[in-house]
């Protein structure tokens, strides 16, 4: 009976399945990957989000450093800042006196005694004519007096006597341009009033020591 049943199924053919309507909803159908895609955009959402948490954080820190050491330099500053006020303080009187001994440098470079100098202004002083003061700097010697005399003939004695200083055999070679200034009234006495610059000549410069 076996065999003939078998061999009845075999010439019958293969066997169709029954066919029937596919009802399923594949937009409805959850996703059946391992690893969905929603993974990978939240992974990088968050990636993101961390390294600019790391980035701000990081630059927070600098700016706290960066106060901290602010405040540092501020304190010290303030520290420092009385023995700077003493230093600057003391810095300005060296210069006050480094420029007199220059000045009194210059003066000897030049060759020129102060104390001969005004005697040879006294020996050649025209009768008319009175010095008030001598000043003396570091480019020149300026010499204010006053002209005695009729207020027609003071400007031309004053102007002679610019002319004798420029001549004079001692006083003349000590300066490079003498020059009549100032020429002014006085309102009170009505005299005449001039002021003449001795210009110096360059000081010459000191010559190097031989080795």
């Amino acid at each position: 009976m076996l065999p003939f049943l078998t061999k009845n199924n075999e010439a019958a053919g293969p066997i169709t399945p029954a066919w029937h309507p596919n009802f399923r909803d594949y937009e409805r159908l959850p996703d059946t990957k391992v690893v969905r895609t929603s993974f990978f955009i939240n992974g990088a959402a968050v990636l993101v989000a961390v390294a600019v948490l790391l980035a701000f954080a990081f630059q927070e820190f600098k700016l706290a450093a960066l106060r901290s050491q602010i405040a540092d330099w501020s304190v010290q500053i303030e520290a420092d800042k009385a023995a700077s006020g003493q230093a600057v303080t003391k810095f300005r009187r060296f210069q006050e006196e480094e420029k007199k001994i220059n000045e009194v440098d210059t003066f000897l470079q030049r060759q020129i005694v102060f104390s001969d100098f005004l005697l040879r202004l006294g020996q050649g002083l025209p009768k008319n004519i009175a010095i008030t003061s001598v000043d003396h700097r570091e480019t020149g010697v300026t010499l204010r007096a006053v002209v005695r005399g009729a207020p027609e003939l003071a400007s031309g004695e004053a102007s002679a006597y610019v002319e004798q200083l420029r001549n004079d055999e001692q006083v003349g070679p000590l300066f490079e341009n003498v020059a009549l200034t100032n020429l002014s009234r006085d309102p009170v006495t009505g005299r005449l009033v001039i002021e003449v610059f001795l210009k110096f000549k360059p000081a010459t410069p000191a010559a190097p020591a031989k080795k």
